[in-house]
């Protein structure tokens, strides 16, 4: 039977999507989990993927067109299934082709079509006669990174009967990826809370109410939103999500610049300048801001210089403390999976077992590369480090080999043109992969401020979507952990990891001579589907003498 699929709320600011890619055609088999299409939100361009099989039967508007959040997006069925009525039901009875403009208008759901909460908003209680996705007061839970099912609510900042004001912030959700603030997108009294703290809500179930006391029907709104969308709080979850989320007690010290510019140790800042800020790489709490009481702007963000900072190791290792136990008797703790985990394990599975990995590992004399270093940091605005040496090289290797710069989508292989490179961060919950976008066209001391930047955004859990989506190529070092070398698990849809190891002394032959030397090992994870073995080795090779020369990477 064929089955509808709207446009989907992935943000919790959007009111419309711009289609940036579709990754199917009309009459194109389509797989539960494969792309579908791009979706353009106010916030990030995230992909759509299918939640069923079938045929693409139907395509509400092309590449480059604007659809409404509900709006007919697709249709997925059957070959040959006659699908008019759905057409009709969903565009106000249009049945134009995919090329038509964007549908503005469509009907009230049928109550006996099913649309998988991940994929489309809840669709409302046929007893009730209410659509929740059409009343202004309801806010449902937003769909705030591309991997996102459900949300965990960390902490409202609201209680039942506050006034809420635009832009406050209402609560922190943990996603799978981060702790992420939700601020209110209008005025009025919260009037219902739909999930305590602790609890998983899927994407697009009911959240809370905000609205004018008395004018609107709760009963009726409940009703609609019943039938187990949102789980219960669990104790276990709740002491889980209220450890790892982020405490302002625990938080480090502020700079000075912070305290103008932030309420309850929250920084103000208007959209434009967070989406700015996210994009440059730039940390909103180094920023002084100049607009009213002391919010930050546009213009804030596009006058900032970084300046010389010190912070964490990008990949510093989360500390922990093992409790002791009684001596003699067995002793465990069982602690719920966080959402970032269970992402985590179920992206590196798929990863592992269906990209056909191998390896090739390389050793790299970096003499030449610890003493510019060291000249380097003599006047180099911030600190270098040996892993945004290898980033630049990387960045640059990657223009020369632009193979080893690609994706595997399934029917078609993706060259990129441009070069995002994912720098791996280690956080209490597992691992975290901001993105550093057009490495080759940045200076060291560039790359250097903005990995400092993740590394610290990452551990206070303030990464937001766009910081992690997009990468093109991945690389993790845990040589200064001490480890020699290791292997990675590819991070999709990336089709290589480049694995960095410790800078050991180790003797080395030099024209003739055994003498003391610099040695770091490089292990390149490889997908088969995409990058063969010559292919591989060659880039290595690229990035091997420019580690070894570093001059040529100042050219």
């Amino acid at each position: 039977m064929a089955e509808v699929i709207l446009m989907p709320r992935l943000s919790d600011t959007m009111t419309e999507g711009v289609i940036a890619a579709w990754h199917k055609n009309i009459g194109d088999s389509v797989k539960k989990g494969e792309l579908l299409a791009e979706v353009e939100t106010d916030k990030a361009t995230m992909d759509l993927e299918s939640y069923k099989d079938g045929t693409l039967l139907h395509i509400g508007i092309q590449k480059g067109g604007k659809l409404q959040v509900n709006d007919l997006l697709a249709i997925i069925g059957n070959p040959g299934e006659d699908i008019s009525s759905l057409v009709a039901a969903n565009s106000g009875g249009s049945t134009s082709s995919p090329a038509a403009a964007p549908v503005t208008e469509k009907a009230p759901s049928s109550p006996s079509k099913e649309v998988p909460a991940s994929a489309a908003p809840a669709v409302s209680s046929a007893s009730a006669g209410l659509d929740l996705t059409k009343i202004e007061e309801v806010i449902l839970m937003p769909r705030l990174s591309d991997t996102m099912t459900e949300g965990v609510i960390a902490e409202w900042h609201k209680k039942v009967g506050d006034n809420v004001k635009k832009g406050e912030l209402l609560a922190e959700v943990e996603t799978d990826k981060a702790t992420m603030e939700l601020e209110s997108y209008k005025n009025g009294t919260l009037l219902y809370i739909g999930a305590d703290k602790g609890a998983k809500v899927p994407v697009n179930s009911l959240l809370c109410v905000i609205g004018e006391e008395g004018k609107v029907d709760l009963e009726a709104i409940k009703a609609a939103a019943s039938g187990g969308q949102v789980s219960p709080p669990a104790s276990q979850d709740a002491s889980a999500v209220s450890e790892s989320a982020p405490a302002a007690s625990a938080s480090p010290t502020a700079n000075t610049n912070e305290a103008s510019s932030t309420t309850n140790g929250r920084v103000k800042a208007s959209p434009l300048a967070k989406k700015l800020a996210a994009d440059k790489g730039i940390s909103l709490n180094e920023i002084q801001g100049s607009g009213d009481g002391g919010r930050i702007i546009r213009s804030d963000i596009e006058s900032y210089k970084p300046s010389p900072q010190k912070s964490s190791a990008p990949s510093e290792a989360p500390k922990s403390v093992m409790a002791s136990a009684p001596a003699g008797e067995v002793s465990f703790e069982d602690r719920p999976v966080s959402q970032m985990r269970k992402v985590i394990a179920r992206r590196l599975a798929e990863s592992k077992f269906s990209a056909p990995h191998f390896y090739l590992t390389m050793s790299i004399n970096m003499d030449k590369a610890v003493a510019s270093r060291a000249q380097i940091n003599e006047v180099a605005p911030v600190k270098i480090s040996f892993n945004d040496m290898v980033l630049k090289a990387v960045a640059l290797a990657l223009k020369q080999h632009p193979v080893v710069n690609s994706s595997w989508l399934g029917d078609t292989i993706r060259t990129n043109h441009h070069v995002n490179v994912g720098v791996a961060v280690a956080v209490e919950e597992g691992l975290l992969v901001p993105v550093v976008r057009f490495a080759d066209t940045k200076g060291l001391a560039q790359i250097a401020t903005e990995v400092k930047d993740f590394a610290t955004r990452a551990k206070n859990k303030k990464l937001q979507p766009s910081d992690w989506e997009g990468s093109t190529f991945t690389i993790s070092n845990l040589g200064m952990f001490g480890i020699d070398e290791f292997t990675a698990i590819i991070n999709p849809p990336d089709s290589c990891i480049l694995a960095i190891g410790a800078i050991q002394q180790v003797p080395i032959i030099k024209d003739g001579n055994v003498v003391p030397g610099n040695v770091m090992k490089v292990t390149l994870s490889c997908d088969h589907r995409v990058v063969d073995g010559a292919s591989g080795s060659a880039f290595l090779q690229t990035v091997k003498s420019l580690l070894e020369e570093p001059l040529r990477m100042l050219v």
